[in-house]
């Protein structure tokens, strides 16, 4: 094969990776590439750079999200709550960086901000009083050679947040880009509100005006919306789910539970939200989700979602005979057995679904019929019990 051809093909599944939210590192999706396309070891001058998987990632956006108008708005939308945060954080000097900043939004993007401080904790416990559920993340990397851990926090918002920590030694860093290895294009808030006026169509009044009108606790299903939204792209094992990506299964999942039980909120959310972590952390999804929903959700529903393996293993009979009777012992384990029926005849390739705005439509006028209060974020997932 030839090398530009090598290259040209482990760019595309790196992109494809990436646009699918599997990979969210570079580095990560051209290796997982690479092995992929050529089932062995690569040299590394064989791998694409990074500017040529982004090119391969525009190429998807424009292939599979055709509408600019939609996309435009969409910035518009995301831009406007960056700078909503980015006052939020002001005592941290916060600065917008990434897509939102340039531009190049896709379905699925999150805001990307940079924020200075010696206590990442501390900063993670002022979004938890501003009334949005967060996760700390420390990722190991390597750059320039040598092994570094970044802080990330990760808000659960009307558009994903993740908040980069750096030492307050840092704030006059100049961040290069790992693509075009020039200093990394970012902006402050009176510059994201110049921004907003020249290609937003704001002025000065509307902008305030508009900035007011965003609630500091975004309405749940807004949350729940942009959670799982990126499902779309999260390709899945044939093996165990035939019927393809994870969005496409969890309406699945859904579309069998409003028939087994159409006014249960708590039971239908746990339904269509089991498998949202998969577009956070494949590896532990379920913890994955219960951070990212922390407040947004009932104890049962958050439970359901915990559990929701072990209803598989329970079916399978290779659960452990404490463990399962412990589980027996819950009030609510009989519609633990219920979801698990649903999350495996949730797996039929070509069945029609409700779109996911039609799925939370319902929900949300299951609330309005009966009158109930949103639900407030006076627990926690660890109220749950242990998740494995």
């Amino acid at each position: 094969m030839k090398d530009s051809k090598l290259r040209r093909q482990i760019a595309f599944e790196a992109a494809r990776l990436m646009y699918s939210r599997q990979e969210t590192e570079y580095f990560q999706a051209k290796i997982k590439a690479s092995r992929r396309t050529v089932r062995g070891w690569v040299k590394p001058a064989d791998l694409p750079s990074n500017a040529e998987v982004r090119d391969q990632i525009r190429v998807l956006t424009r292939l599979h999200e055709t509408d600019a108008d939609a996309r435009h708005g969409r910035l518009g939308r995301m831009r406007l709550r960056a700078l909503w945060w980015l006052r939020q954080l002001d005592a941290h000097h916060p600065k917008l960086i990434g897509s939102v900043l340039t531009g190049s939004v896709r379905d699925g993007s999150d805001i990307d901000i940079h924020v200075f401080g010696n206590h990442p904790d501390a900063i993670a416990d002022e979004v938890d009083s501003l009334g949005f559920g967060c996760q700390v993340v420390r990722k190991q990397v390597v750059k320039d050679g040598q092994p570094r851990v970044f802080t990330h926090i990760r808000i659960a918002d009307e558009f994903p947040i993740e908040l980069t920590v750096y030492p307050l030694k840092w704030i006059g860093h100049r961040f290069k880009s790992s693509i075009t290895g020039k200093a990394i294009e970012r902006a402050s808030a009176s510059q994201l509100e110049k921004l907003l006026v020249f290609a937003h169509d704001y002025d000065a009044e509307s902008l305030s005006t508009s900035l007011r009108q965003i609630q500091g606790r975004p309405d749940r299903f807004q949350v729940f919306q942009a959670l799982m939204v990126p499902l779309e792209n999260v390709v899945q094992s044939p093996r165990w789910h035939p019927e393809g990506d994870a969005l496409y299964h969890s309406l699945q999942v859904f579309g069998l539970a409003k028939d087994e039980a159409p006014y249960d909120e708590e039971f239908l959310l746990a339904a269509l939200m089991h498998d949202v972590g998969k577009a956070i952390d494949p590896d532990d999804h379920s913890v994955a989700a219960l951070e990212a929903l922390d407040g947004y959700i009932s104890p049962r529903t958050a439970w359901l979602i915990a559990h929701h393996m072990e209803a598989h293993k329970i079916h399978d009979h290779t659960i452990g005979a404490r463990r399962r009777r412990r589980l027996a012992s819950h009030p609510w384990f009989e519609d633990l057995l219920l979801l698990g029926d649903c999350d495996r005849g949730g797996r039929v390739a070509g069945v029609s679904v409700d779109t996911l705005q039609q799925a939370l439509d319902y929900i949300e006028g299951i609330e309005e019929m009966f009158g109930g209060d949103p639900v407030q974020p006076s627990w926690s997932p660890h109220d749950v019990g242990p998740i494995r």
